[in-house]
């Protein structure tokens, strides 16, 4: 069951560590910097998840692996705004 996406601002994720830790039980928690995703917070289990495998694999074979397969990020959504209007005169 996928659960609800955690994103923290730089901001909050310094006055309020021990809540984002928290919530990284749950799932990856984005920590965004000036509203653009900078940092993603896991638990070390989901971690180990992730990193390669001693065999000599690459990281790129070892997304194959079945236990990664398991593991489900999700981006936070891009905010696109419009660009502003130039004024030539």
């Amino acid at each position: 069951m996928p659960t609800q996406q955690q994103t923290f601002t730089s901001r909050e994720f310094n006055q309020d560590t021990a809540r984002a830790k928290r919530q990284a039980a749950n799932g990856p928690v984005f920590i965004t910097d000036r509203g653009k995703p900078a940092l993603v917070l896991l638990t070390h289990a989901d971690y180990e998840k992730l990193k390669p495998p001693q065999d000599g694999l690459t990281w790129l074979q070892s997304l194959y692996d079945p236990l990664v397969a398991e593991i489900e990020l999700e981006l936070p959504p891009r905010k696109i705004e419009p660009p502003r209007p130039l004024d030539l005169s």
